[in-house]
Formats: C-alpha cells, sequence, structure tokens
C-alpha cells in the first residue's frame, strides 16, 4: 500500500514512544521507506538503537554528527519526504509546532517540509483538554496539517481519558487511505447534512433523537478522499474529521440547518441528506427554563420545514439530490414514495427492523434505489464499507 513511499517518522518524548518500534515495522511491511527523527527527550522513552535496526538507517537527532561534522540537512528532508508524521507528539512539540519554534532537528524539517503532515498526539487528558493545546491544534489545523485523534483509556498518569496515542495499526490505515485518495471526483463539491438537529423546549430542553452523525460523516470522508471538496453541515455530534478536504458547519435546529443548506447548494455539484432532522418544533419555546409542577405540562408541535423538499425544488438537471430513509414498516413502498416527492435522483434505505442497522451503531445495511427505479440491497457492514457503496452509486450517476 505505501510502495515507494518516503515517510519520516518523528518520535518525541512521550511514553507512547514505545509504539513507534511497532509503527515504524508496519510502515516498513507495508513497502514504505522510513527515515525516523527523535528529539533528544525521545531517546529517553526508546533506544535509537532499536528504530535503527528495524528501520535499517542511522537515527538522526542532532544538527550535524558530532564526530565527523556531517550535516543532517532539514532541507533535504523535506524535500525527500511524501509524508510526515509526528508520533507520538507531546504537548511541548505541538506548541512549538504552532508557533514556528526550531530548537531541533525535528521541528526543523517540519517548518521545512512540502508534504503533509501528520501528527497524532499522546500527552495527559488535562494537558490534551487544556486551552492552550486545544488552541495549538486548530492553530496546526488551519495550517492544512492533518491530525490523528488520540483515543481514550487508561494513561500512564493513572487517570482515564482522551490523550493515548492512536494505535500503530489505526495510523496505518490513515496513511494508506490518504495515499490512496482517488481523484475521480477532483473539481466535485458536495453538501453533506449530518447529525441529529435540536429543537429547544426551554432554556435548559430540547427535543431530538438518537443520530450519532456517524453515517452522514462516513460519506463527507469517502468523498473528500476520492477528491472532492465536502461542505458538512453537521448537527450536534461528538465526532472528528480526518480530510482537510472537508469544511464543517455546525448547526442546531432544523430552522439552522435549512438556512445553511439553501445557501449552499445553488453552489455545489451535489447534495447527499443523511441528517436526522427534527419532523417537528415547539411552537412557542420558551426564553427561561420552565420550571417543575405537579400539573401536566402541554407542547404544542408545529412540523418543520423539509429540507431535503426544499432543495429539491432548487435543484437543476446539472445537480445531484441523494436522500436517506429511515422506514420502520412498508419500507420500500415509503422509500419510492419520498424519491418521488422529494426529486431525489437516489434514495438511500435502512430499516430499523435490520439488527445492526440505524441510530448508534457503527455498522448499516442499506438498499440504494435510483429515479430510474433500479434496486440495489447491500449486506451489513461497517459504515465506513457503507459510505463506500454509496460513493461508488453516486460516481456512476454522474
Amino acid at each position: 500500500m505505501l510502495k515507494g513511499k518516503h515517510i519520516i517518522l518523528s518520535v518525541t518524548g512521550s511514553i507512547a514512544a514505545y509504539k513507534a518500534a511497532v509503527l515504524l515495522r508496519l510502515l516498513i511491511k507495508n513497502g514504505a521507506e522510513v527515515q525516523v527523527l527523535m528529539t533528544a527527550l525521545g531517546k529517553q522513552f526508546i533506544s535509537p538503537l532499536t528504530l535503527a535496526t528495524l528501520s535499517k538507517k542511522p537515527i538522526l537527532v542532532e544538527f550535524f554528527n558530532p564526530e565527523n561534522g556531517q550535516w543532517n540537512s532539514h532541507v533535504d528532508l523535506g524535500k525527500w519526504a511524501n509524508l510526515m508524521l509526528v508520533a507520538p507528539a507531546t504537548a511541548n512539540t505541538i506548541a512549538k509546532m504552532a508557533n514556528g519554534i526550531a530548537d531541533n532537528l525535528v521541528l526543523t524539517t517540519y517548518l521545512s517540509a512540502t508534504c503533509p503532515v501528520f501528527i497524532a498526539p499522546a500527552m495527559d487528558l488535562d494537558m490534551y483538554k487544556h486551552s492552550a493545546t486545544q488552541k495549538n491544534i486548530e492553530i496546526l489545523k488551519s495550517f492544512g496539517n492533518f491530525f490523528i485523534e488520540p483515543a481514550e483509556g487508561e494513561l500512564a498518569s493513572g487517570l482515564i481519558g482522551k490523550g493515548r496515542m492512536a494505535e500503530p495499526e489505526e495510523i496505518l490505515q490513515v496513511l494508506t487511505q490518504f495515499f490512496q485518495t482517488s481523484t475521480e471526483l477532483k473539481g466535485k463539491t458536495f453538501l453533506v447534512t449530518a447529525g441529529p438537529t435540536i429543537e429547544k423546549i426551554d432554556a435548559v430542553r430540547f427535543i431530538s433523537n438518537h443520530s450519532s452523525g456517524k453515517m452522514g460523516y462516513s460519506v463527507a470522508e469517502e468523498l473528500a478522499n476520492r477528491g472532492a471538496r465536502v461542505i458538512l453541515v453537521s448537527g450536534q455530534t461528538n465526532l472528528s474529521l480526518k480530510n482537510s478536504n472537508i469544511d464543517r458547519i455546525n448547526v442546531l435546529s432544523a430552522a439552522e440547518m435549512l438556512e445553511k443548506c439553501a445557501t449552499i447548494f445553488p453552489n455545489v455539484d451535489g447534495a447527499i441528506m443523511s441528517a436526522a432532522v427534527a419532523d417537528y418544533t415547539i411552537e412557542n419555546p420558551s426564553e427561561k427554563k420552565i420550571k417543575h409542577s405537579q400539573q401536566h405540562l402541554t407542547l404544542t408541535l408545529v412540523p418543520t420545514a423539509d429540507i431535503a423538499c426544499e432543495l429539491g425544488k432548487m435543484k437543476t438537471e446539472k445537480q445531484l439530490l441523494v436522500g436517506f430513509a429511515l422506514e420502520t414498516d412498508n419500507e420500500i413502498e415509503n422509500a419510492f414514495s419520498k424519491l418521488k416527492k422529494k426529486n431525489f435522483d437516489a434514495i438511500i434505505l435502512n430499516s430499523l427492523n435490520d439488527k445492526g442497522a440505524g441510530f448508534q451503531f457503527d455498522t448499516n445495511k442499506i438498499s440504494i434505489i435510483d429515479k430510474n427505479h433500479s434496486l440495489e440491497h447491500f449486506e451489513l457492514k461497517p459504515k465506513t464499507e457503507v459510505a463506500k457503496d454509496i460513493v461508488n452509486k453516486i460516481v456512476k450517476m454522474l
């Protein structure tokens, strides 16, 4: 998967540095040529000899070899690499990268690199959550760097939370996926909606649904992986994005989602409407918290605007509109009805009667119906794989 790729693996001073040996071996096993750089503190956590043996290359730490004066050119390294990976990346290194500090070989190489840079943070949970660290991460993202999210679990401190460096296998998957990025949708722009909407009852309460947003986010990632620019209009979720070619716009209510989508849609090549939009909203939400009492409370619900239907009215012959239908009965019949009513080019049907499909699951089981009444069924599979089936259909329709 990585055959012929030149990768710089930069190891900094974290206990997670022990994972670098496994990661290095996986990169080489998959065909990459890897040059390891280390910070001085990185050497305290894993032996350079171990990494040199695995990479079959000298490990570079200093700007020059003190024994013979040979210069380790950060400029040449930056030109050589197809990708630079900082794993583990400590809070200290992230802060220096964000602020252009160049006091070691890892940092000077980073500032010289013209290749994509991936960063896998590793630190204690309070350090990761700290406003300074989060600000530095946002700065680096704004520079176009890619972050591989740390996992939650037991940390070296004994605390439990987010901060564990992603496992080597996960990092490998991210990198191979990046290099597999297709260009078949290059030059195309898509709008994707995802997640639930929230309809306000009062200052603290709301009605919503169980959508996690996983399906929509997977579709957005797959479109971007194939070269498209994606504008993701997302309800409230806990999900993050890996592809920098996705612009995320956060909304809460159905009305906010409609406003954003109506503005964006005329300027895109297509839209995939996977959000779970509330069908009803509160007629008169309270600006203050409604106090508890023993009396019955009656809420008057009024229909929300049908976002997909509104975009269907706006759609031109050059645009593609794909919808979703989550059904519990008469699935095919109801999906066909939605397809026609909302002027969809295709509709993705899934049923809550199928085990492992629907809200919250990492898997889904779908059928795709297009405007020519072609019907295709798919087996239960991870949502990331379902997204590939959906995007394959979009590519064919284009």
